[in-house]
């Protein structure tokens, strides 16, 4: 009996412990957490627009993007027309360095519906994320697909390239998202977070999913006792991802 009380003891003060060091926040917080900092993913290339094609060895190529080859939803070949010269060219993932293409008009139409397509977007993202003009940044990087797979080279979109010098994000094509319902078919309520990016710190990609994200938070953020003491990874969710990266981003470097 008295091993069982000890052992009682022993667990709540761990608990009480434990919830002493879990940090509430308000409301107003919990808002600016929850809004989605990081770009809208693309997968397909305007073939009426210039794109540009910087190869490793220096090489730049500028013209219309035809067609586009993937594995498991990433780029690995590039059809290109050459703005200048017209000549066809056919450019292996591996050989690219950057590129900066171009959404097209049908995928930000559908990504608009998307977004009304649930409540929860009007609170949480810029619809001009979805509709943008600008180019689509892709960056070469060496990646184990989920993690699973032989490490290859592909052309992932960079989504937080406003604050990507300590940890970079890029788009996982094929994430899946949180669900939610609707009535009648109405906008869906609730759901529609991402489960999934490509994360990169120092020299490592890892596929991260929402499921180990509290495995990766030491790894993500641990190195700024300052971070970690405002936003421990007891009282933060997943939800909260790209404000978490952009904060952590913005004290690392004050």
């Amino acid at each position: 009996m008295k091993i069982k009380a000890l052992l009682l003891a022993f667990f709540m003060i761990s608990l009480s412990a434990f919830s002493q060091d879990k940090v509430k926040y308000s409301k107003e917080d919990i808002k600016k957490m929850e809004t989605y900092l990081f770009n809208e993913g693309f997968t397909v290339p305007s073939s009426k627009k210039i794109s540009t094609i910087v190869l490793k060895d220096g090489t730049v190529y500028k013209g219309y993007c035809n067609d586009v080859d993937r594995k498991k939803g990433q780029i690995y070949e590039i059809g290109i027309k050459d703005s200048a010269t017209k000549k066809e060219l056919k450019l292996n993932a591996e050989s690219v360095s950057e590129m900066y293409i171009y959404p097209t008009n049908a995928q930000k139409v559908a990504k608009v519906g998307k977004y009304f397509g649930n409540i929860r977007n009007f609170g949480t993202k810029k619809l001009t994320k979805n509709t943008t003009n600008e180019t689509i940044h892709f960056v070469n990087q060496t990646v184990s697909l989920k993690n699973k797979k032989d490490e290859k080279e592909f052309l992932m979109q960079l989504i937080n390239p406003e604050f990507s010098d300590i940890i970079a994000v890029y788009f996982d094509p094929v994430a899946k998202e949180t669900g939610g319902f609707s009535i009648g078919g109405s906008p869906q309520l609730g759901g529609g977070v991402t489960k999934s990016y490509y994360v990169k710190k120092g020299d490592k990609v890892i596929w991260l999913h929402k499921d180990d994200f509290e495995n990766n938070y030491d790894f993500l953020f641990g190195d700024n006792a300052e971070f970690i003491k405002k936003y421990p990874k007891n009282s933060v969710k997943w939800d909260y991802f790209s404000f978490l990266v952009s904060e952590y981003t913005q004290m690392s470097e004050s």
